[in-house]
């Protein structure tokens, strides 16, 4: 038995010998790699991360709002439209999702705590200038929520969504 040397490890491998066997090795690396490349992208792609840390600030930039403004017009606008419905739970509703508009956007600039109210409670009013009436709003919409026999007019509707679209002004939401 030879000696085993680095001449005679070179030797195999270049010898023809060899070569099928690492034809074999690197389509098997090409491939596992391929996978491993696959499931890389996925992960980044559903897990929202690309979205977040890139699409996001490029969105601020050439737009000049805030991410996801346009979606908060949007429900913005479905939520005035109720008032144009003739029906009280119409309006009880437009106020309730105003309200959950005005929760969420709090939520999304960092505000903790457990309630819009806690939330609330943190605002100043150099930050929000309409920030008694819009305590008082929110007022409103837990009578509406905890009390069934709450009455609300339509001209008490559109006054509270008038405070809620002074806030979202204030805020840059819409």
């Amino acid at each position: 038995m030879e000696n085993f040397t680095a001449e005679n490890f070179s030797q195999y491998l270049i010898a023809a010998q060899s070569q099928g066997i690492f034809l074999v090795a690197k389509f098997f690396f090409i491939i596992i790699s391929l996978f491993f490349l696959a499931a890389i992208i996925y992960v980044v792609r559903s897990s929202g991360y690309f979205q977040i840390r890139f699409w996001q600030d490029l969105t601020e930039i050439f737009t000049y709002k805030p991410y996801g403004a346009r979606r908060i017009v949007k429900k913005w606008n479905k939520v005035k439209n109720r008032l144009d419905l003739p029906s009280e739970a119409e309006h009880k509703l437009a106020v309730i999702e105003a309200d959950d508009i005005l929760d969420d956007i709090l939520k999304r600039m960092g505000y903790r705590g457990e309630t819009l109210g806690d939330r609330l409670k943190q605002l100043t009013p150099a930050q929000l200038s309409n920030l008694d009436q819009l305590m008082k709003a929110h007022k409103i919409r837990n009578n509406i929520v905890h009390d069934p026999d709450y009455r609300l007019s339509l001209d008490q509707a559109r006054k509270t969504l008038e405070i809620y679209e002074k806030a979202f002004q204030d805020l840059q939401a819409i």
